[in-house]
C-alpha cells in the first residue's frame, strides 16, 4: 500500500543487474549498516513507485530501489519518473548506479568495470521530465567526485581491470542490440546498457549529483561470441555482493553537502519559465 510520508535522505542507490541477486545491502559484509524500513512505496504523480528500503552505512540515510523501478505495465518512462520524484521529496543530493552492461568497444573483456564519463543517448524516450522547468546542460554529465570515488571503492575490492573514463550506449530494452547496432555504435561508445537516460538527466534536474558503475557481462552482438545467459547468470550470483561493497564504501567516502563539483551549476532556469508557469497555473 502507498503512502506518502517519504523519509529523508541524502544519498541514494539506483540498484541494477549487479546487485539484483544480493538482497543489497543485506548480503554485503558491513557492520555498519543498519535497514531502518523496507518495501516501502510512495504515491507519486507519475504513479505507484517501486518498493523502497531505507538503510543507514556510517550513519548516512540511503535509500534504495531494484533495477531502476521497472515493473510489468510500467512504461520506462513513468518508472523512471517516479523514482527520481522520490529522491526529491527526500533530499537526496548524491545518486549511485549500478548495472550490467555489454560491450562494443573490442577491447574490452567480460568482467571488466567501467565507471564512464559520458553518455551516447539511443533510446527513443525524449523529454523525461519532472516539471520542465530547468534547461540542463550535459557538460560532465557524471560526476566527477562521484567517479572519482567510485573509482578508489572498486580498487580496494578488485583487482581485475578497471576503466576510469568511456561512453555507456543507451538504448531501449528489454531486448538486447543487433550485430548490426553493436557495429554501429563501435567508435562512438564502449559500453551498451538501457539504464542511464533517462537517469541522468532526472538527477541534474533535481539537482543531484549522479555516477555509475557498470561491470561487463556480455559481448556485444558480432564480438567473440556475443552474450552467454551462463556466463550473466553466474556473474550476477557471484559477483553482487562485491558491487555491493563498493557501493557502501563509495558512500561512506562522500559528503553530501561538502562539494566542489559543478553538477548543480549546470541545472539553469529555463528561458521559457514564464510559458510553464503560464501552463501550470492553468491546470
Amino acid at each position: 500500500m502507498a503512502n506518502n510520508e517519504i523519509p529523508q535522505a541524502e544519498y541514494a542507490i539506483v540498484g541494477g543487474s549487479g546487485t539484483l541477486s544480493s538482497d543489497f545491502p543485506k548480503n554485503c559484509q558491513a557492520d555498519d549498516v543498519e535497514i531502518l524500513a523496507d518495501n516501502l512505496h510512495f504515491t507519486t504523480p507519475y504513479g505507484e513507485s517501486p518498493a523502497f528500503r531505507i538503510f543507514t552505512v556510517a550513519g548516512k540515510r540511503v535509500l534504495t530501489c531494484r533495477m531502476h523501478g521497472w515493473r510489468s505495465g510500467v512504461t520506462r518512462a513513468d518508472a523512471s519518473r517516479q523514482v527520481f520524484w522520490v529522491f526529491r521529496e527526500a533530499g537526496v543530493q548524491r545518486i549511485l548506479s549500478e548495472g550490467g552492461v555489454g560491450t562494443v568497444n573490442h577491447l574490452l573483456d567480460i568482467r571488466d568495470f567501467m565507471v564512464p564519463d559520458d553518455y551516447l543517448d539511443l533510446s527513443v524516450r525524449k523529454d523525461v521530465m519532472l516539471d520542465g522547468r530547468y534547461l540542463l546542460l550535459m557538460q560532465d554529465p557524471l560526476c566527477p567526485e562521484l567517479r572519482q570515488a567510485l573509482l578508489t571503492a572498486t580498487r580496494k575490492r578488485f583487482k581485475g581491470r578497471i576503466f576510469d573514463r568511456g561512453t555507456y550506449a543507451v538504448t531501449d530494452g528489454r531486448h538486447f542490440e543487433s550485430a548490426a547496432e553493436v557495429a554501429m555504435m563501435q567508435g562512438h561508445a564502449d559500453i551498451v546498457g538501457q539504464s542511464m537516460c533517462p537517469e541522468v538527466y532526472l538527477a541534474r534536474e533535481i539537482g543531484a549529483c549522479y555516477a555509475g558503475l557498470y561491470y561487463t557481462v556480455n559481448y556485444g552482438e558480432g564480438l567473440r561470441g556475443g552474450v552467454s545467459h551462463e556466463t550473466m547468470a553466474d556473474i550476477f550470483y557471484d559477483d553482487a555482493p562485491m558491487i555491493g561493497e563498493i557501493l557502501l564504501e563509495t558512500i561512506r567516502e562522500v559528503d553530501a553537502h561538502d562539494k566542489h563539483c559543478q553538477c548543480l551549476e549546470h541545472r539553469k532556469e529555463t528561458l521559457l519559465k514564464d510559458v510553464y508557469n503560464e501552463v501550470s497555473s492553468k491546470g
